[in-house]
């Protein structure tokens, strides 16, 4: 693995773990109905992921080209990482609009109540 390689699956790394790292932090301010500061988190994520996306469009697109680079087990876990960051962006991104919407109701339910009392 050449040091152009090395460089781009360490960027899988990093990007991949600063998606994970946002989505999580989005998700600990939903729980504290924080919704600004998650949507904020979440965009922050997004911005991660979509850097690391484009080291591995680099990193195809160079395989494509040179048939002579051998995936290594780094680079395969450099991949794995920054895929599984972006499921658990999907699954934040759920988890913050089902607090939204608890949120929501939770306020229609205080709303009834204080009518009804």
């Amino acid at each position: 693995m050449d040091i152009h390689t090395e460089e781009a699956v360490v960027k899988l790394i990093l990007h991949g773990g600063n998606t994970r790292k946002e989505a999580y932090a989005a998700i600990t301010a939903a729980e504290k109905y924080n919704f600004e500061e998650a949507t904020s988190h979440l965009q922050n994520a997004e911005v991660q992921f979509l850097e690391g996306h484009a080291w591995q469009t680099k990193l195809v697109s160079r395989r494509s080209a040179d048939s002579d680079i051998t995936p290594s087990f780094l680079l395969v876990h450099g991949q794995d990482h920054l895929m599984t960051a972006q499921a658990e962006l999907n699954l934040a991104k759920q988890i913050v609009r089902q607090y939204e919407r608890q949120s929501e109701l939770e306020a229609r339910i205080a709303k009834l109540e204080q009518t009804h009392n």
